[in-house]
């Protein structure tokens, strides 16, 4: 008997429609939900990490690998291999590539190997609308940005879709030049919005309805006291937000709550370490908004956290969706994989 593997790479991809957001964001309501009815295998993290320290990790980097098995339609198990070089910069690399092997639940043999480059941008970027869907002011104007990486065009992209009311988004990066190219790369796509590059961000949080944090700081450099009424503030990499942004949040709210705490990284996963946070102070995971089990924002006034830690879940989703569309047309490499 013979298997074959299907192999994608980021043009195959693209054909079969892994850039769309809006198919992003229903395929990451879903995992959000499956979860929740556990219908998923979500072991977790497990990161191999270069160094001692988070500082040592974002100048070294770090790899990934996040397994997990979705159900519903989906029904597909599989792997992420996301490596993270933090200075691949300099050798003019994405700083994230990423590998996704996707595997029949049943025979449990590979069906496919995908680059998933895109998928982890895309459904992070997912994450952060569908925050923004259930959390923020629903007429949402103004908007900040930190960190005008890769990650940061998804984020933007999920965001006016789930706030077409945005008008204003200040650009903040440690690197001016990364904010600037940003702002020349969006503001054609987004003729609507006004793009602002800024190096103050005390001054442009205090004037945001969403704070989007994106950046791999292992110093807070958000402060709660800038958080006007009313303010998300969104936590979806490292240690970015100080504690009071927490402290003075109406509701907390996160995606995977075990998850974020055995990631360790993130401003309410380190108050839970040291005592300053407890389980019971969780609002909501994002699934228990969308079913219904917990209320999303309710008023103009609330001020709400959100933090996000992602998992291999949505990646598998997303990349089984492509996956199905690229064998109903013909996309992709076929090759031996068993002989």
């Amino acid at each position: 008997m013979s298997i074959d593997l299907l192999f994608l790479n980021n043009k195959a991809m693209e054909a079969v429609g892994v850039n769309q957001m809006d198919l992003a964001i229903a395929d990451v309501k879903e995992a959000y939900m499956l979860d929740k009815h556990g219908d998923v295998i979500n072991p977790g993290k497990c990161v191999l990490r270069w160094g001692k320290t988070i500082e040592d990790e974002n100048v070294l980097g770090r790899i990934n690998a996040m397994p997990g098995y979705i159900g519903g339609t989906y029904h597909m198990a599989g792997i992420k291999w996301i490596g993270s070089g933090p200075m691949n910069y300099k050798k003019s690399l994405p700083r994230a590539s990423v590998t996704i092997i996707l595997n029949d639940p049943d025979t449990k043999l590979p069906v496919c190997i995908a680059d998933g480059t895109a998928i982890s941008t895309v459904r992070t970027g997912a994450s952060g609308g569908v925050a923004i869907e259930l959390l923020a002011k629903s007429n949402a104007s103004v908007m900040t940005i930190c960190g005008a990486g890769a990650q940061a065009h998804t984020q933007l992209e999920a965001a006016v879709i789930a706030r077409p009311t945005i008008n204003t988004v200040y650009v903040y990066d440690i690197r001016m030049e990364n904010a600037d190219r940003f702002i020349s790369i969006n503001k054609e796509r987004y003729p609507q919005i006004k793009f602002i590059a800024t190096a103050d961000v005390e001054a442009a949080t205090k004037q945001s309805d969403i704070i989007d944090c994106v950046t791999l700081a292992t110093e807070p450099f958000i402060k709660g006291a800038w958080l006007k009424k009313g303010a998300l503030v969104m936590n979806m990499s490292d240690y970015e937000v100080d504690s009071e942004c927490v402290i003075r949040a109406d509701k907390v709210v996160v995606d995977f709550w075990e998850s974020v705490k055995h990631r360790m990284i993130s401003t309410v996963a380190l108050m839970w370490k040291s005592g300053a946070f407890k389980d019971e102070d969780i609002h909501a995971e994002l699934s228990d908004i969308l079913l219904g089990l917990k209320t999303p924002r309710e008023n103009d006034d609330e001020i709400i956290y959100f933090n996000a830690v992602g998992a291999g879940i949505l990646d598998i989703a997303v990349a089984t969706r492509c996956y199905k569309a690229a064998l109903e047309k013909g996309k992709g490499v076929c090759v031996p994989f068993w002989e």
